[in-house]
């Protein structure tokens, strides 16, 4: 999409949706019906497992993030542009979920991410991070919540609860990924911004900045008394890790419970990090990647230093990259060889990725959707069912569901 991310730096066009489904998306009393949910496209397969790839909705404009209710009945999806949308996964009906704060919907900000309460239905908390201004032209990642009135589809008493400080002139680099981990504590990534200054005065080696860093909040916004920096003067208390470029994949592991992102490099350089508490992941003086457009190095390599920590698996310096978004560990029943897998959906790459993890050994298994043409934004398993829901990310754009064939 413009203005997305992009580690080659090429400009991308509108993809190709599922061509087993037909006709137009209609709307009734301000609710849309996909036409003919659960069409089956043609199969795609990785390693020894071959999936059926069927339509849940479509379409549906430039969705960011996915978040299946807990009953595995209804799909939250955020659309960038502003919208919260609630999806019924049986019949492809979508109803617009109001009560939304407004938003920044410039270059890569607007509606973003999407988190639950631990503990939904029963604390009916949805958490959103989306792009914000101050009035006066300058923007800045934000994180809110409202209680979801899923009959009513509204969120009800949305209040702001953290504002990733400086504002700044940018419409880029918002990260905005947001997590629960097993602490309890809400875990959120923002992004560095875009600044270019490639040296050690950057923004995202800045304590004193809420920029490219990774944040650890209490579920109501107020800062934990153990983050690693609310005894130091010089640091924003908020801050969990720092030294990230532009993070837009967070997911915590089944069996460990550590913190795995994934984020974005500038010519290659993308990552894959387990975050550790006040960890530097070395950006811009450490880096795997070089500058947009030529074979220069940005800083040195992450072995060279040791005051930063490298990522588990990176795309270098002529790889070609994979500016990775959405991630998931996967833990359901539906595809048992893929017990423990990490998937992370691909942008530029047009894949959704899968990974086999051993410890802190990663390793990249036969891609998903590769012959589609398709930027992955996000993928979520479902709660019940076990399948994966995948979000493609265009202007009018198909949700899909990947079931066993």
């Amino acid at each position: 999409m413009p203005g997305d991310d992009d580690s080659s730096g090429r400009s991308v066009t509108r993809r190709a949706v599922l061509a087993a489904t037909t006709g137009a998306l209609g709307a009734v009393a301000g609710c849309a019906t996909g036409p003919f949910p659960g069409a089956e496209s043609p199969t795609s397969t990785s390693g020894d497992v071959t999936v059926a790839v069927e339509t849940v909705v479509e379409p549906v404009a430039e969705p960011w993030s996915l978040a299946p209710l807990p009953d595995g009945n209804e799909l939250l999806v955020t659309e960038r542009g502003g919208r919260l949308r609630l999806v019924d996964v049986a019949d492809g009906t979508i109803r617009t979920v109001s009560g939304t704060p407004s938003v920044y919907a410039q270059g890569q900000g607007g509606l973003l991410d999407i988190a639950l309460h631990p503990e939904f239905p029963d604390a009916r908390w949805v958490y959103l991070t989306y792009s914000a201004t101050d009035g006066n032209g300058r923007s800045a990642t934000h994180l809110g919540r409202g209680r979801l009135d899923r009959d009513g589809g509204s969120l009800r008493d949305f209040e702001q609860l953290h504002v990733a400080e400086p504002f700044v002139e940018s419409s880029g680099h918002f990260g905005s990924r947001v997590t629960f981990g097993p602490d309890g504590f809400v875990y959120q990534t923002v992004g560095d911004r875009q600044f270019k200054d490639f040296g050690p005065d950057h923004t995202a080696q800045d304590l004193s900045t809420e920029h490219g860093v990774t944040l650890r909040l209490a579920p109501d916004g107020s800062v934990p008394d153990d983050n690693p920096f609310v005894d130091r003067a010089d640091a924003r208390d908020a801050i969990y890790s720092y030294g990230h470029r532009n993070a837009q994949g967070l997911t915590v592991h089944p069996e460990t419970g550590a913190l795995w992102e994934s984020e974005f490099g500038e010519r290659d350089g993308d990552e894959l990090n387990v975050v550790e508490a006040g960890a530097n992941y070395g950006w811009p003086v450490a880096d795997e990647g070089c500058r947009y457009g030529t074979d220069d190095p940005i800083g040195v390599s992450h072995s060279e230093r040791e005051d930063v920590v490298a990522p588990v698996y990176s795309w270098p310096c002529g790889s070609g990259g994979f500016p990775p978004s959405g991630m998931t560990f996967y833990t359901g029943a539906a595809f048992p060889s893929w017990q423990g897998d990490l998937f992370v959906g691909g942008l530029a790459s047009q894949y959704l990725a899968r990974f086999t993890v051993d410890g802190r050994r990663v390793t990249e298994a036969e891609p998903l959707l590769a012959e589609r043409g398709w930027r992955i934004r996000d993928v979520v398993p479902a709660p019940e069912s076990g399948h994966l829901y995948v979000a493609v990310d265009d202007t009018d754009a198909p949700i899909v569901r990947l079931r066993p064939a």
